[in-house]
């Protein structure tokens, strides 16, 4: 659940973005968390035709920012995904919040929430496309709002596909559900029933498969309360891809338990909301979210990168079990 930032960090961020616009030749060898220092929020990553990495987050910048990379490491500034005559309106005065992209049929898809601070009834989630990852997005409306649906606050959209079908997982402190899509992934498959798979502790939830497991990758805690926040990167995993999620020690998510992946320490707090899990060319697996740095939290929440290693029983987690802060071997990728 995403908050605006002020005009000042805007600016700032306009500013900085356009300021590192160059030409990538090649992958980065080190980084040093943030990649981005500047408020990128609920960050949803694709890596596109043209070889580039596109990360799209909740609209701090109005319009959902739309920031590109080679190597997941050095970004610039590209885009929005609408302008002020193309964002979605289904609710009057709301946020864009959590963008979730994919490649389907030929196109950028985009899904997104609409909210207001406080608007669990009202709230939505809707679904744009594109030709190109950099857009313009072409809005397609409204999917659903809670009232509709029957789920209060729904938000944090994330598509999963099984079995050549789409399906839709999201929710946000109220429950998380899945339910199928048509084949264009454009609006709820006629006659499909929500199904709920995880409990009230969780937003921001995404199911990736290892190893013959599915894991269910979510957030618990506060994300927007700057150096206060509890936010925090958490999961389940099952056998099945409806479940039950369960978390190490066997208590389902729709009880909720979970099993922590990442969480805080002196340098950064609030990390939650991951990305996609991108693997790179040396078979590593990284995760994009964001955080507050405890010394500049008027930063807003900033992005970070971490690889995500998996255990001998097969369960994932970064180094330390928060974000890293010193200089780290950064991604393979041969551009």
């Amino acid at each position: 659940m995403k908050k605006y930032v002020n005009l000042f960090v805007f600016v700032f961020m306009i500013g900085v973005c356009f300021s590192q616009v160059k030409a990538q030749t090649k992958s980065a060898v080190s980084y040093k968390n943030p990649v981005v220092d500047i408020d990128m929020p609920d960050p949803t990553v694709i890596k596109a035709a043209d070889g580039y990495f596109y990360v799209y987050a909740t609209e701090s910048t109005r319009n959902v920012p739309i920031m590109k990379s080679k190597d997941l490491v050095e970004w610039t500034y590209c885009n929005t995904a609408f302008t002020n005559k193309t964002r979605p309106r289904f609710e009057p005065k709301a946020g864009i919040w959590a963008p979730d992209i994919h490649y389907m049929n030929g196109k950028y898809v985009l899904y997104y929430a609409m909210s207001v601070w406080g608007g669990e009834q009202t709230c939505g989630i809707g679904v744009a496309t594109a030709d190109s990852p950099q857009g313009p997005f072409t809005d397609h409306g409204k999917m659903f709002r809670s009232n509709e649906i029957g789920v209060q606050n729904s938000i944090d959209p994330s598509l999963l596909q099984y079995k050549g079908r789409n399906y839709l997982v999201w929710g946000s402190f109220r429950g998380i559900y899945v339910i199928e899509l048509t084949a264009d992934g454009l609006s709820i498959m006629p006659g499909a029933k929500k199904k709920k798979i995880a409990g009230t502790a969780f937003e921001a939830a995404y199911v990736h498969k290892h190893d013959g497991y599915y894991y269910m990758f979510a957030s618990v805690g506060t994300c927007c309360e700057g150096v206060k926040s509890t936010y925090k990167v958490v999961v389940g995993r099952s056998k099945k891809v409806w479940g039950p999620y369960k978390d190490k020690t066997g208590k389902p998510m729709l009880k909720n338990g979970y099993s922590l992946v990442i969480g805080a320490n002196d340098h950064f707090v609030g990390n939650g909301h991951g990305s996609q899990i991108i693997r790179d060319d040396a078979g590593q697996d990284w995760l994009l979210y964001h955080g507050f740095s405890r010394s500049a939290p008027e930063n807003g929440r900033i992005l970070l990168l971490d690889q995500i290693k998996w255990d001998k029983e097969g369960w994932p987690y970064v180094e330390g079990g928060s974000p890293s802060y010193e200089t780290q071997k950064a991604p393979v990728f041969n551009n």
